[in-house]
């Protein structure tokens, strides 16, 4: 079957931005840890370059809406106060302000609308924790400004308390601590420039795991995690353009996600059903896709070039030997008893360039429900919600010794190219990888995973396949455990039998 391998699809996007245009520029990208990468210029041709380019709002108040005053401090909120549900409000040019106090914030109604004139801001002056709360449905904010708001860590500006339905379109969310944006049920973030936030451009979580139906589509998201707080709290995995937390049910295409310190999208925790398509990801610290103890995923026709470049370096350089992918799966794949638009992870039409090391796949034999080596210590798989059913001696018979892991199965990498240029990376030894592996099982004494099972069944029987990809430069791959490389003939001979039908270029 023929293959487009299209920087991404460009009708989808026209549809979901009506007339935003399109347009190549360059947005300012992220300095400190990235020095030594130039910011990512917005590539030839079509792409999300939002920032600095949103359409302006409208430069009147359209019929019945409530004229919100620059001049009138918390303006904005006595007036939401003030209205019935279903108000639109018209914010005026200039910069609006809240209040002096850091709860002064706007607590929208059922239906609420906001429109932001040209030059329009709603500045929280590092004054204010938050911009919009509350629980309201299908609120819609769109033509704003909002930034300098200080929400602490895994909070958010804009849509604080994750109400459902809201629409956030052709807005700057910029320069705030915290998460410029949080997610309800049904949000539709779309056309937005997410920059320069102290954690997330978005972070995709709701109390009771309760989002589906997320679009995220033609945003620029750049240089977010300012804060660096995985420098502040080791190993905390909370950082990056965009974190997904228990989504079921996202589409996420034809953004630019670029320069984010830390992992572009990152998907971590019993999230499904996701289509990640069309995007442009390029210059993060690290890597492009992380898709962790999660479900069914197609990820198609992305371009996804010089990431990973900061922390794949870091390993290398510390004498760590793993496969640090620019897409990394770990305790991932399809799962059919799991509803989702696929019953696999569907990896295909992607362009890879440049990147610290290519798809990693890995399943630690330690990590499943209810094992103190789970970093989600609260969270257990979709098939057994109840974590203490996970327990020996019931753990170690089916069916819970299949259903109480994360399994990287069912996945498929094909018309893919992959593209390597040491030289360009800045790179010898540890970087242009692919890795298809598990360590041994060691932990804890009851675990019914001890041992090499984990790793014979990732490498050789969950059906994890690499086949009709391109591959130019000198790649490499790990197979079965950490630090066995080998060469591209031995990748596809017995006993792994990948890429047979794929081609290699070597060289560089």
């Amino acid at each position: 079957m023929e293959r487009r391998f299209a920087v991404f699809r460009t009708r989808s996007l026209a549809v979901a931005l009506g007339t935003v245009a399109l347009v190549s520029g360059a947005c300012a990208g992220q300095d400190g840890d990235a020095a030594n990468r130039p910011p990512s210029a917005a590539p030839s041709g079509q792409v999300a370059a939002m920032c600095d380019r949103l359409p302006p709002g409208p430069a009147t108040a359209p019929a019945g809406a409530v004229a919100v005053d620059p001049a009138v401090k918390g303006d904005l909120r006595e007036k939401t106060k003030a209205s019935p549900p279903g108000t639109t409000f018209w914010l005026a040019p200039g910069t609006h302000l809240l209040g002096d106090d850091r709860y002064h914030q706007v607590e929208p109604k059922d239906g609420d609308v906001y429109l932001g004139a040209p030059g329009a801001v709603v500045d929280g002056r590092k004054t204010n924790n938050y911009a919009f709360t509350g629980h309201a449905k299908n609120v819609r904010i769109q033509y704003l400004t909002v930034q300098g708001f200080t929400a602490p860590r895994d909070e958010g500006v804009v849509n604080h308390d994750s109400g459902d339905g809201w629409v956030i379109e052709h807005s700057a969310i910029q320069d705030n601590d915290g998460a410029g944006l949080m997610a309800g049920a049904g949000q539709q973030v779309r056309g937005d420039c997410l920059r320069r936030n102290g954690q997330y451009g978005m972070n995709a979580f709701a109390e009771g795991n309760r989002i589906t139906g997320l679009v995220v589509e033609g945003n620029e998201i750049a240089g977010n995690n300012t804060g660096d707080w995985e420098k502040r709290v080791d190993g905390c995995g909370c950082t990056g353009g965009v974190k997904f937390w228990s989504v079921n049910g996202a589409d996420v295409r034809g953004n630019w996600v670029h320069d984010n310190r830390g992992t572009a999208l990152w998907a971590d925790t019993n999230n499904n059903d996701f289509v990640i398509e069309g995007n442009v990801i390029e210059g993060n610290d690290g890597p492009a896709i992380f898709y962790e103890i999660s479900y069914n995923a197609i990820i198609r026709d992305n371009t996804i070039r010089r990431n990973n470049w900061v922390e794949g370096r870091k390993r290398a350089d510390g004498g760590d030997n793993f496969p640090a992918g620019t897409v990394y799966l770990s305790e991932a794949g399809g799962e059919p008893r799991v509803p989702a638009r696929t019953d696999r992870i569907d990896f295909s039409g992607n362009v890879l360039q440049d990147n610290w090391s290519g798809v990693t796949l890995w399943e630690n034999a330690d990590r499943f429900c209810n094992s103190p080596a789970n970093t989600s210590t609260d969270s257990c798989t979709r098939l057994v919600p109840d974590r203490a059913r996970c327990a020996a001696p019931g753990i170690d018979v089916a069916p819970l010794r299949a259903d109480c892991r994360w399994k990287t199965a069912r996945v498929e990498i094909h018309d893919n190219r992959f593209l390597l240029d040491p030289a360009v990376v800045g790179c010898t030894t540890a970087c242009g990888r692919m890795a298809l592996l598990s360590n041994y099982g060691t932990y804890p004494d009851w675990s019914p995973y001890r041992g090499g099972t984990v790793q014979d069944a990732i490498t050789f029987g969950q059906g994890n396949r690499w086949y009709h990809n391109t591959y130019t430069g000198p790649w490499t791959f790990v197979a079965h455990e950490p630090g066995h490389v080998v060469e591209f003939g031995e990748w596809r001979g017995a006993p792994y039998g990948q890429d047979r039908d794929s081609t290699f270029g070597g060289g560089g």
